[in-house]
């Protein structure tokens, strides 16, 4: 028999979303890897950002609209290229198209909470999100929160809905060689926060715990807050306490980093720092485990799921809790070790290729459905 021939969004390779970015560079590559693997096909998106051993469509005419690319181009594009099963992986997908299709949702913050999303159109992305899970065959999710999640707000059977947690990259390692040093901006010790800074990561816990700490060592080396990702409206207002508590330096922006230079910095780092009010997964959690670096996250959303016992979890909303936990994290040294070796161990459990097998299963399951 032939492999199945799967075709998947390759606007998505260059998504402005890092995690999205992120979970196609590693799927992708690990369905190439199976034994029995799929044939790829990518979608339109561009040429220079395919990853080798798949192939490309090239993008057609189509309404110049996001909107426009998924409900009439992609579409256009999977029948050009016959491929078996279209994957959308990144919350759109056609509402009518001539081959089953399997849609990535890795959350919906933005129906829990929107709020947070204070957008003109976002009541517009909400229908088209909304629109797109129910015209689905099958929706991939990465945890079993966010599938509880959507079967709620979307009223999805659970049976139309499959949890294929992501996975971390070898080169995460704790036992990986670094190939970078720490940049110059960044000193130790530093706790370390990785993602997009929105109001629902709650970063304001942790720059005040950080601060109360930074009191409460008095002489010591002077502990700072790096946050690595894209100012999403958060950055000036955590920026602004340490400057009225007259340490500007205890916060440290890194808008983006190369990833030789993410890795130093888990490496590095004494904790990871997570206080998110809402996570479909948290894939800096994982990486973070991997490293060998402690964890100190929320009790909200997938994040316990993630963790389980290889790190501290904290309620959101107690700044007194945090305080306390950062300071404990700094000072003792055999706890840093015990959350190390668990964390590690912890993070055997997330693999690309374990995400791989799950989704290629899918993609046979709704293959064979048509």
């Amino acid at each position: 028999m032939r492999p199945l021939r799967v075709g998947i969004d390759g606007r998505a390779f260059t998504s402005p979303a890092p995690g999205i970015r992120r979970y196609v560079g590693g799927l992708v590559p690990a369905l190439l890897a199976l034994d029995d693997a799929p044939e790829v096909v990518a979608l339109g998106g561009s040429a220079a950002a395919m990853p080798a051993g798949i192939s490309r469509v090239a993008e057609r005419p189509h309404p110049p609209t996001n909107a426009g690319w998924t409900l009439v181009g992609l579409p256009v594009a999977a029948a050009e290229a016959r491929v078996d099963v279209l994957h959308a992986p990144a919350y759109t997908a056609p509402f009518v198209a001539s081959v089953p299709v399997v849609l990535t949702i890795h959350d919906v913050s933005y129906e829990r909470n929107p709020a947070w999303y204070p957008y003109r159109r976002d009541p517009v992305r909400r229908a088209f999100y909304r629109w797109s899970a129910r015209s689905a065959n099958h929706v991939l999710t990465v945890s079993r929160f966010s599938a509880s999640e959507i079967s709620e707000v979307y009223h999805l059977p659970h049976d139309r809905i499959t949890v294929a947690p992501l996975g971390v990259a070898d080169s995460f390692a704790a036992t990986s060689a670094l190939s970078s040093d720490l940049p110059a901006a960044v000193t130790t010790p530093f706790l370390l926060h990785v993602g997009d800074l929105h109001h629902r990561r709650n970063l304001a816990v942790a720059v005040e715990a950080v601060l109360a700490a930074r009191r409460h060592f008095g002489a010591l080396p002077a502990l700072s807050l790096v946050l690595v990702g894209t100012d999403r409206g958060a950055a000036q207002p955590l920026c602004a306490l340490a400057a009225a508590a007259g340490v500007p330096e205890a916060v440290v922006r890194l808008e983006h980093v190369e990833e030789p230079v993410l890795h130093a910095l888990y490496r590095r780092a004494t904790a990871l720092i997570y206080p998110s009010r809402y996570e479909g997964f948290g894939l800096p959690v994982v990486e973070a485990m991997a490293s060998g670096t402690p964890v100190l996250v929320a009790r909200a959303g997938s994040l316990p799921e993630l963790v389980g016992d290889a790190g501290i979890l904290l309620d959101p909303d107690d700044e007194r809790a945090w305080i306390d936990a950062v300071i404990r994290i700094v000072t003792d040294e055999t706890l840093r070790r015990d959350l190390s070796t668990r964390g590690i161990a912890r993070a055997r459990l997330f693999t690309w290729a374990r995400t791989a097998q799950t989704t290629l299963d899918v993609y046979q399951q709704v293959a064979r459905a048509a």
